[in-house]
């Protein structure tokens, strides 16, 4: 949602996942809350409340900066498998840039820091560094070519504290403009081995009209 030219507030979150379930450990780190020998579970996934400003526009030779800040609210089930219910914190430089004639090509970046809580030992976090790369190249009027990889990196000396891995997703896909809507379909590989190892994902975009025009 645009608060105004220059600030976006987001909500993000998923309201049921589902887990299909091929083994269970007999000793889990954390208990599980699903009867045994179930072969499937789902619940409600964590939720983010984050802040995007826009710090300066993009210009000729220089790339627009913003920052973006938020907090990850404990919303899931950890005994269901489909998260941490933890309460976690991040912020992120952004960058963007236009390459080519009429801007073509649209470049994304960010980096920063994120503040994880370790879910199974006590007064314990993980400060780890995220980044993210895209590109969007527009193959029509309608039809995008888009790609990226995002992910969180340990800073620790050592391995992570169990439930703050690292992960990282590479996804490749198109994004189509019809009927006033976006269509996006991509394919997605892990790379690394706590991310997972392949999917897709599908989604379709809105753009609402003004709500919350400025006071004149």
């Amino acid at each position: 949602m645009g608060l105004s030219p220059n600030v976006e507030f987001q909500l993000e979150g998923v309201a049921q996942n589902f887990l299909s379930i091929n083994s269970a450990s007999t000793n889990p780190a954390i208990p599980r809350n699903f009867a045994a020998g179930a072969n499937s579970t789902n619940g409600t996934g964590d939720f983010t409340l984050a802040t995007k400003i826009k710090l300066r526009n993009e210009t000729r030779r220089g790339p627009s900066l913003g920052f973006r800040f938020g907090v990850e609210l404990p919303n899931s089930s950890e005994g269901r498998g489909v998260g941490l219910n933890q309460t976690n914190a991040f912020g992120t430089i952004l960058v963007g840039k236009k390459f080519g004639r009429d801007g073509r090509l649209n470049t994304f970046g960010n980096l920063g820091l994120g503040i994880y809580t370790a879910p199974t030992q006590l007064f314990t976090q993980n400060d780890m560094l995220l980044y993210g790369v895209a590109g969007i190249f527009r193959l029509t009027d309608n039809v995008n070519l888009a790609a990226e990889i995002n992910g969180r990196a340990n800073t620790r000396r050592g391995g992570a504290p169990l439930g703050t891995e690292p992960l990282s997703e590479a996804r490749f896909g198109l994004q189509v403009k019809t009927s006033g809507l976006r269509f996006d379909v991509a394919g997605i590989a892990g790379l690394t081995n706590f991310s997972p190892r392949s999917g897709i994902t599908f989604g379709v975009t809105y753009d609402t009209p003004t709500v919350f025009a400025p006071v004149k």
